[in-house]
């Protein structure tokens, strides 16, 4: 899975589109292997993103999750924490 893909589901405030569109982008540079497509595979590409963030909307809607919302400042901190740690000097 492409790191750069973070989760997107139950977190309060809900994902923006913006952020689905992020999530599609990359998979479809994942998948296809590419960062920019040729001008001849643009259309494609920016279709297939288009189709993936509009499917992704379905579970992040319709998902029953039990567990309260995830503040995304708190997961943000939580992170930085343990890439810190990861990566620290010895």
């Amino acid at each position: 899975m492409c790191r750069n893909i973070r989760t997107l589901s139950n977190f309060e405030p809900p994902a923006t589109n913006d952020e689905v569109h992020a999530a599609a982008l990359q998979y479809v540079r994942k998948v296809s292997g590419t960062t920019r497509p040729s001008a001849a595979n643009q259309a494609v590409f920016d279709e297939a993103v288009a189709q993936i963030a509009h499917v992704t909307r379905h579970p992040l809607e319709d998902l029953v999750i039990a567990s309260p919302p995830k503040n995304r400042e708190e997961e943000a901190r939580k992170a930085k924490a343990r890439s810190e740690k990861r990566f620290a000097r010895a």
